[in-house]
């Protein structure tokens, strides 16, 4: 029912701003222009008290300094990249090595640390808000200028992301969103005991850098099976995969909307549902995190939140087998992930 914008601070010279949609529900949701990245998202429990369910910073200082990619759009192309290059129509394209001479998550400079344009508000009963980027050929050493938008709307009962963009060149592209959440509400605890179900029969192995290595696996008998609803930290701590997951599911055939995952929270009851029409879902426990402060001072140390990421399949550009994530010139990449929320009683 209402749009606010305010600023958050400076990156580079220029200013920023926090803007936050409300509905007549009482959900609320903040994003920042610095990643077009979700800074809050407060939903009720079964008894209708509101928490905060995502992880991120209080300050704008802290969203530049972070890692963590917290709540941000990530491209242009999230996941990782094997050898940090790819073949295109006959060129071949070296891109920067951040991660174990891999790429990830677009390189050095990636869409999580450029400051986007507010392109557009919408008030009423389903709020939004537009952010745009254009993202120069050769940025990062990726082939075409990609102009983008992602839409954030404020449903009644959680949040829809859309993403559109259009390149002059063909291209690789693979948009997502890296929030980190936890129903419990952000900073209370790790996720471990969250109950997550994802509506997939294959995921992809990975090698010891986490780069696929080519094939698809059956998830049935393994730690990988969340296909009946299952506690997050079951076969972590039965010692079957200790460490947790940061593995990719596949889901079927792209621009097919279907649910991806539902995960549920048994304290507070709260349930989110998550649908896309990307083809494939990145399950990601915050291995990575150690400690960092985030809002209100919380610790955010590892497990303390989890992410579903709708993608293309890690490292697609190495891999056609896995479907393409060419973008062709003057096509339009069109593709919708929406988060909702219930509550059990």
């Amino acid at each position: 029912m209402s749009v606010e914008c305010k600023e958050f601070g400076y990156f580079q010279g220029y200013r920023c701003h926090l803007v936050t949609l409300k509905n007549k529900k009482g959900l609320s949701a903040s994003f920042t222009d610095l990643g077009a990245a979700v800074q809050s998202l407060f939903v009720p429990d079964k008894d209708g008290n509101l928490a905060d369910v995502v992880l991120g910073y209080d300050t704008l200082e802290e969203y530049v300094k972070g890692d963590s990619c917290h709540g941000a759009t990530i491209g242009r192309y999230a996941n990782r990249i094997g050898g940090a290059k790819f073949t295109l129509n006959g060129t071949e394209y070296r891109l920067s090595e951040n991660d174990h001479g891999n790429s990830l998550h677009g390189g050095e400079f990636g869409y999580n640390k450029r400051l986007w344009t507010i392109e557009s508000t919408a008030d009423g009963s389903e709020p939004a808000v537009t952010f745009g980027l254009t993202s120069p050929d050769g940025e990062e050493h990726f082939p075409g200028t990609v102009k983008m938008t992602v839409r954030f709307t404020l449903l009644e009962n959680g949040l829809s992301i859309r993403y559109n963009a259009v390149s002059d060149k063909d291209t690789i592209f693979n948009l997502t969103n890296h929030s980190y959440f936890n129903l419990k509400g952000e900073g209370s605890g790790d996720i471990k005991d969250h109950i997550v179900q994802i509506n997939a029969s294959k995921y992809t192995p990975v090698d010891d850098l986490l780069i696929p290595t080519g094939v698809t696996a059956y998830v049935t008998g393994t730690a990988f099976d969340f296909q009946a609803p299952k506690r997050v930290g079951e076969d972590m701590d039965n010692k079957r995969l200790p460490d947790g997951y940061d593995h990719n599911f596949v889901l079927g055939e792209d621009k097919q909307m279907r649910t991806a995952a539902v995960v549920s929270e048994p304290t507070t009851g709260r349930v989110m549902t998550v649908c896309t029409d990307k083809p494939a879902i990145q399950f990601y426990i915050g291995i990575g995190l150690k400690g960092e402060k985030g809002k209100s001072g919380h610790k955010y140390k590892k497990y303390a939140g989890l992410c579903l990421e709708s993608q293309f399949c890690p490292d697609s550009p190495n891999k056609p087998q896995f479907g393409s994530c060419v973008l062709k010139a003057g096509e339009e990449y069109c593709y919708t992930t929406t988060y909702t929320f219930s509550a059990n009683s």
